[in-house]
């Protein structure tokens, strides 16, 4: 989700950030060189992985995200996020969902981007 101003539908969606468990490769964690995405906002999942903490009372909820889902949402680290975020529906912020956006976007009641 994006924090500058835009017209992208993901800053009134992030259905996809409560939806999908983001696992990340451990070398993108701040606290290892070259890394950027903050370490406290993750736990370990395997040796070479990490995941996105959730939310504690909301389950499957990134613990990043802001606001309400379908009206208007913030990544609190949207500039540090993981790879696994900035490559997700890549044209979902132009308003052309795949798949992936589709069902996450379903799973909140919300409609279906649809594709090119």
């Amino acid at each position: 989700m994006q924090t500058m101003t835009s017209v992208s539908v993901c800053c009134s969606c992030g259905a996809c950030c409560a939806t999908y468990r983001i696992t990340l490769p451990r070398v993108e964690l701040d606290n290892v060189a070259g890394g950027w995405v903050p370490v406290a906002l993750t736990e370990p999942y395997t040796a070479t992985a990490a995941c996105m903490r959730e939310h504690p009372e909301v389950p499957g909820r990134c613990l990043a995200l802001e606001g309400i889902i379908g009206v208007t949402v913030n990544c609190t680290i949207y500039p540090q996020r993981p790879s696994a975020c900035s490559e997700f529906a890549p044209l979902s912020a132009i308003g052309y969902g795949d798949d992936a956006c589709d069902e996450a976007r379903r799973r909140h009641g919300l409609p279906p981007l649809g594709g090119i």
